[in-house]
């Protein structure tokens, strides 16, 4: 059995996703509150990652 690959986003599409400022999807990610990792020099957001931060949210607001 294999397991998918997570798709990797561009900081464009998570601002899409979460109906955010690029400038505070740059701050979750300086303050490490969203995973993401670089290839290459190009900043690339895991979407398990924005799940997961979208899930904390939720917690957080319970």
């Amino acid at each position: 059995m294999t397991t998918a690959a997570p798709e990797l986003l561009t900081v464009p599409e998570v601002m899409t996703r979460l109906k955010l400022g690029r400038t505070k999807v740059y701050d979750l990610i300086r303050t490490r509150r969203l995973v993401s990792i670089k290839v290459d020099g190009c900043r690339r957001i895991p979407d398990t990652a924005v799940r997961a931060f979208i899930r904390g949210q939720m917690g957080e607001a319970a």
